[in-house]
């Protein structure tokens, strides 16, 4: 499943495509919204929030299926997969396909969505801060979690996920073992500014981890490079399971 900052340049794609301009068509059941414009796509997490200019809210989620995809509104794609959503101006159309999440909120149910009040703070806002990460390590809820777990948990940070867990671990020179009440000063620091360094950095290399001719690309250290030297250490990488997930840890400098 894609990760935060994956999600988020998704966002801004769609966003580039079709914001500010009116729409021409709304399928899959929104008559309300033509004419409308989207004014902002926010991501939570790994859901999408499309706004639209009459307040409504179209929340959706891809979970593991679903992909979107921006094309001229008289293209029709040879898929497959099921269209879900197709909103359209006059230049261009973005289409969801295969997601099984989707609903079109007002700011009340929008306020009172189940998911949304769930999740803790997106990883990729602006406004969170190293400190407030750190607190909320601290916080008698998840102060005792192991990072094995806690890592994956969209309740503790919004857009985290696998490859981000490993990365981070690595970054700060922990193991999935260790909790939050555990640490040293030292290490508490570290962690948490590895927690919104890593995800942002990721998203920043536009969030995908090939390597492109012209410019740079975010970069695994540990993350499918099992067998091959640690760049910090020239320790082998090692792989294993965790959470029911691989996992990818440097024995030599990550204890």
């Amino acid at each position: 499943m894609p990760e935060g900052p994956e999600i988020r340049r998704v966002a801004d794609q769609l966003e580039t495509a079709i914001a500010d301009q009116p729409l021409t068509e709304a399928w899959f059941a929104f008559p309300a919204l033509i004419g409308e414009q989207v004014q902002a796509i926010e991501t939570r997490g790994k859901a999408l929030l499309t706004h639209f200019s009459n307040g409504l809210t179209l929340y959706s989620h891809n979970q593991l299926y679903g992909v979107w995809r921006i094309v001229t509104p008289e293209t029709e794609l040879q898929t497959t997969r099921q269209l879900r959503v197709r909103l359209a101006t006059a230049d261009r159309a973005i289409l969801l396909y295969s997601a099984s999440d989707i609903e079109l909120l007002n700011a009340d149910t929008l306020a009172a969505h189940p998911f949304l009040n769930r999740i803790g703070p997106d990883v990729l806002s602006s406004a969170l801060t190293v400190d407030e990460v750190r607190q909320r390590l601290l916080s008698p809820r998840f102060r005792r979690r192991k990072f094995s777990g806690l890592l994956l948990d969209q309740a503790f940070l919004a857009g985290l996920g696998n490859y981000l867990r490993a990365e981070i671990l690595w970054l700060a020179q922990l193991l999935p073992h260790h909790r939050a009440q555990d640490l040293t000063e030292d290490q508490l620091t570290a962690f948490s500014d590895a927690l919104l360094s890593v995800p942002r950095h990721a998203y920043r290399m536009r969030g995908t981890m090939k390597k492109y001719h012209h410019e740079a690309a975010f970069q695994f250290e540990v993350f499918h490079r099992q067998g091959k030297k640690c760049r910090r250490c020239s320790t082998v990488i090692e792989k294993g399971t965790l959470s029911s997930r691989p996992f990818y840890w440097c024995p030599g400098c990550q204890h």
